[in-house]
C-alpha cells in the first residue's frame, strides 16, 4: 500500500496543470525536435538529437512522478478546518525567541513548499515541531546555525 501525500487543493491543481502541460505541450515539442534532428543525418554525432532525447527522458520521468503523486494525493480543504491546534494547512504566526521577529507560515504538502512565500513543508523540522501545538506553546528547532526557539502566537485556517 502506498502512503497518501497530503496537499492543499491549490497544490493539487498546480501538479495537475504541470502534468497537463508536460503531456500536451512538452511531449509534442520533443517529438517535433527529435524528428527535425533526425533529418540532419548521422545521429551518433547529432547534438540536437541527443539533447532532445535527454529532454524526452526527463519529461517522461517527471510525468511518471506527477502521476504517482496525484494518484496518492490526499487533498485537504484547509478552508473547512477550524481550531487553535496546529495541523496540516494551518497558517501559524510565530515569534522568534532570540530576535523577537514575527514570522508566518502555512503548513503545506512537500511539493507546495516555498519558504520565501511562507509555505512550509509538512516534512520540515519546524513544521513537524509545530504539529499539535497551540497558541502560547514554544518549540525548539535545530537549524544549521544552532537551536532556534519560537513561540506560537496565532493559528488560523483559511
Amino acid at each position: 500500500m502506498t502512503d497518501k501525500v497530503p496537499m492543499t487543493k491549490s497544490g493539487y491543481e498546480r501538479l495537475e496543470e504541470e502534468l497537463r502541460r508536460l503531456k500536451n505541450v512538452e511531449r509534442h515539442a520533443i517529438v517535433k525536435a527529435i524528428a527535425e534532428a533526425r533529418e540532419h543525418g548521422d545521429l551518433s554525432e547529432n547534438a540536437e538529437y541527443h539533447a532532445a532525447r535527454e529532454r524526452q527522458s526527463f519529461v517522461e520521468g517527471r510525468i511518471q512522478e506527477l502521476e504517482g503523486k496525484i494518484g496518492r494525493a490526499e487533498i485537504i480543504d484547509v478552508s473547512s478546518l477550524t481550531g487553535s491546534v496546529v495541523k496540516f494547512g494551518a497558517s501559524v504566526t510565530l515569534i522568534d525567541a532570540e530576535t523577537d521577529e514575527e514570522v508566518a507560515y502555512q503548513i503545506v504538502g512537500e511539493d507546495e513548499s516555498n519558504v520565501k512565500l511562507g509555505l512550509l513543508s509538512i516534512t520540515s523540522p519546524l513544521a513537524r515541531a509545530l504539529i499539535n501545538k497551540t497558541i502560547g506553546d514554544t518549540v525548539e528547532v535545530a537549524t544549521p546555525k544552532g537551536g532556534r526557539g519560537y513561540e506560537v502566537t496565532k493559528v488560523a485556517y483559511r
